[in-house]
């Protein structure tokens, strides 16, 4: 019988290929891509800005014009036609009143130390990177704009006709927020303020093209996190219609959001050079390309007043943050839309006041990383939770206990717009429930007399607690098509792309339940728009959601009519038939049975007979001869093709809770005990769950402890390497995680599911900031906080204390 595999941790498939090295990425494509062509690949390089702000007077490639191995140069002057306009401003919104992207190659003015300035391809990338030293530029240096205060003084400007740097401003309000803090029996105010950071994938951007002049179209290969998007940029950008593109995105290797912007300026360029020079063209980002001109998240700064009684309860919350958003907005204020929105997680503060400003910054643009502007709000909101129990000196876990939405509650709206334009409505969830498991994991009511024992030995310790609520797969669509093979085989195919989430498995596990077949029997291929034309992307959580919703949603197609068409060759009643194993058999009588093989043959009318199982389904073997072929209504083939569109976002929750030990001397955090609790409805596959979960503390702990972009007032990036951009390494991370689960099923889509991918992240930077204060005894109002950062405030608070 088939085993059901919804619920269970099924091991991962694609694993095996990546550990020996049988991976595909974007770089490693190239001898396919040229088979028949006769030619070898070019590589391209690009020019990329020295300086923060400069105007560009002039732009010399003598030099390299004549340069062996050189096929061309770009620089602004040479595009024409969409390509030389700006870049496409993807998410526009009303309150982005003075939104601005960059060209593909800057036209009179650099806004970032590594904006693209004059694109090379040549027989090889070291003639390409040659030649880039080559090029000459003039430039008339203008005062750069580094950091948000710098932005909010706006004595300077990134762009001439953005008044006071301001791209955005955008309030929403719930109630009376001011006059209930004013009337509130306690108030208190905080500033707190988050660094700004950025996601290192394994893999950086890569792009690669084919120009078939043959038959006038386009492949291009590359590392995106939305093949379809990226698909319909270059039509645009290069004059071409949609039928004329293939976007094939590769194994990917690591997204983490910054492969959610497109289109890259070189997912533009290295397409134009594959056409105007009928070869294939690659471009291959180094790391320091990353760290300059790919894009970065996080840095705000919030001011918080907030009223409350005696019990801790909320009657009034006002935040006002400032967000940097660097120098660009491609992907519009979804960031800080998701932190003002949801920054309230599991609470209900009754008057809710958010406004913020989006500024202009002469720094690498902004765009998600993972986590995309929670990780923010949950720092925000779980920071004032602690401050106002330190003010009533009540057990932090009480004060979140009295506010939290309660569970005969749901759906709860909390008045507000999320980032997709839709209610921000709670589906469903168990907060309660939530807390008292992650007190029992981590052992909060157990933890003083730890404490007690611990100092002691002469060991200084704190536990952090921190809750959030994550709006997970936001619309408008995904897709899903299923097709069984003549062989029994299984293909399905869904076009948002894959990153090292499992799709591969969790997806082949839905179609395998629904049609009953083996789970080895089927295949999963993402990110292919030869395969699946209509696709959004993978962000926000909303893999499983989406294309899982869809998957199921068309293996159900394939299934009722591989059931009638068993049930007319069976002779019976299709409800009296079962799949078990990739046979239809009836029930109650399994030597009445037809293998899907078989089914899927019948399913396709044939003229003609190519081998011994086609004979079955051609004109004289099968049919009525008074009826069609095909019926009406009806096509040929055993496939299903069906889409999943939400009415708005599912809502997932979780909360976390550390306990560390901070050295007396050296001020370095040692992580002693992590422990999670998630709400991320049904879970498909455990393993693959915890996976991520497991995945996003590593990078949370990243996040809060080490990570930070340094630059100088002159706009120079003074990390940009692995030498200097820390990350923690396998000693720094958790031995282990504690993980529990609760499930409270989504009633939004036939899953019962929600997404899980970034819950790991999110209250990172809130639950260390918890629990180095507790270990320490004195605030922690700024985050990522370094040995340094930890020693220098003890220094000032030992000045502060007589």
């Amino acid at each position: 019988m088939t085993t059901k595999l919804f619920g269970t941790p099924v091991q991962r498939v694609e694993d095996q290929r990546f550990l020996r090295g049988q991976g595909r990425y974007v770089d490693d494509v190239g001898v396919a891509a040229d088979i028949g062509s006769g030619t070898s690949m070019l590589h391209a390089a690009v020019l990329r800005s020295p300086h923060a702000h400069a105007r560009i007077l002039d732009i010399d490639v003598d030099e390299v014009l004549d340069l062996d191995g050189v096929h061309a140069v770009w620089t602004y002057e040479d595009l024409t036609g969409p390509m030389a306009e700006p870049l496409p401003l993807l998410i526009p919104h009303p309150a982005l009143t003075h939104g601005r992207t960059q060209y593909a190659l800057a036209r009179d003015e650099v806004n970032h130390v590594g904006e693209a300035i004059a694109f090379v391809v040549a027989e090889d990338r070291y003639i390409a990177e040659d030649a880039v030293a080559r090029i000459k530029v003039a430039y008339e240096f203008l005062p750069p704009v580094v950091g948000i205060d710098a932005a909010r003084e706006a004595t300077r400007l990134v762009h001439e006709d953005v008044p006071g740097n301001v791209g955005a401003r955008l309030e929403q309000n719930v109630g009376d927020a001011p006059t209930a803090i004013a009337a509130a029996p306690h108030r208190l105010s905080l500033d707190l303020t988050i660094e700004r950071s950025a996601c290192m994938p394994m893999e950086g951007r890569g792009t690669v093209a084919r120009w078939d002049a043959d038959i006038n179209r386009l492949q291009v290969w590359t590392s995106t996190q939305t093949s379809t998007g990226v698909r319909a940029a270059v039509a645009v950008k290069l004059g071409l219609d949609l039928g004329q593109v293939d976007v094939i995105t590769p194994d990917v290797g690591g997204g983490f959001g910054v492969k959610i912007n497109h289109p890259w300026p070189e997912e533009l360029l290295v397409p134009l050079a594959a056409r105007a020079l009928g070869r294939t063209v690659k471009f291959t980002e180094d790391r320091r390309e990353h760290f300059i001109s790919s894009a970065h998240e996080r840095g705000q700064v919030h001011h918080v007043e907030v009223g409350f009684d005696d019990d801790g309860r909320l009657h009034g919350l006002e935040v006002q943050f400032w967000h940097d958003h660097g120098a660009y907005t491609p992907y519009g204020l979804i960031v800080p839309i998701i932190t003002s929105t949801q920054l309230l997680g599991p609470y209900k503060p009754q008057n809710y006041r958010v406004v913020f400003e989006s500024l202009y910054t002469n720094t690498v643009m902004v765009t998600p990383y993972r986590g995309a502007g929670r990780p923010q709000g949950c720092y925000v909101m779980e920071r004032t939770m602690d401050a106002i129990a330190a003010y009533l000196a009540k057990d932090r876990a009480e004060v979140r206990s009295v506010n939290f939405i309660q569970p005969d509650e749901f759906p709860f709206d909390q008045q507000m717009v999320f980032q997709d334009g839709r209610e921000l409505e709670y589906d469903s969830g168990d907060y309660p429930a939530l807390l008292e498991k992650i007190k029992a994991l981590v052992g909060w009511d157990e933890f003083p007399a730890f404490r007690a024992e611990m100092a002691a030995q002469g060991r200084q310790v704190g536990i952090g607690l921190a809750c959030y609520v994550e709006g997970t797969g936001v619309g408008p669509y995904e897709g899903a098509h299923v097709h069984i093979e003549t062989t029994g085989k299984v293909k399905v195919a869904t076009g948002l792309t894959t990153q090292g989430q499992g799709h591969a498995t969790v997806f082949a596990q839905l179609v395998a339940d629904e049609l009953g077949v083996k789970f080895s029997d089927v295949e999963v291929v993402t990110g292919d728009t030869r395969r699946m034309p209509y696709a959004v992307g993978t962000f926000a959580s909303r893999a499983a959601v989406m294309s899982g919703s869809a998957i199921h949603l068309a293996a159900k197609r394939a299934k009722e009519k591989v059931l009638k068409i068993a049930a007319d060759a069976l002779e019976a009643d299709p409800a009296d038939l079962q799949i078990v194993d990739g046979v239809v058999s009836v029930k109650g009588s399994p030597g009445t049975s037809i293998d899907l093989g078989t089914v899927s043959v019948l399913s396709n009318p044939l003229r003609y007979a190519f081998d011994e199982a086609s004979k079955a389904a051609t004109q004289f073997s099968v049919g009525d001869p008074g009826k069609p072929p095909v019926p009406e209504d009806e096509e040929p083939g055993l496939e299903g093709r069906d889409f999943y569109s939400p009415e708005r976002a599912t809502f997932a929750a979780g909360m976390h809770a550390v306990i560390v030990e901070t050295d007396p001397e050296t001020a370095e955090v040692r992580i002693l005990t992590y422990a999670v609790v998630h709400d991320c409805g049904h879970l498909i596959n455990p393993m693959i769950v915890e996976g991520q979960i497991h995945g996003g503390v590593a990078q949370g702990v990243g996040g809060a402890l080490y990570e930070r972009m340094a630059y100088d007032e002159n706009g120079q990036l003074q990390n940009a390497s692995f030498m200097d951009f820390l990350m923690p390494y396998v000693s720094e991370v958790p031995d282990t995680i504690d993980i529990d689960h609760l499930e409270t099923p989504s009633p939004l889509n036939p899953l019962g599911i929600k997404g899980a991918g970034e819950a790991g992240v999110i209250p990172s930077a809130a639950v260390f900031a918890a629990a180095i204060e507790d270990a320490e005894g004195f605030p922690i109002t700024a985050m990522p906080i370094s040995p340094s950062d930890l020693f220098e405030l003890r220094q000032q608070r030992s000045k502060e204390t007589p």
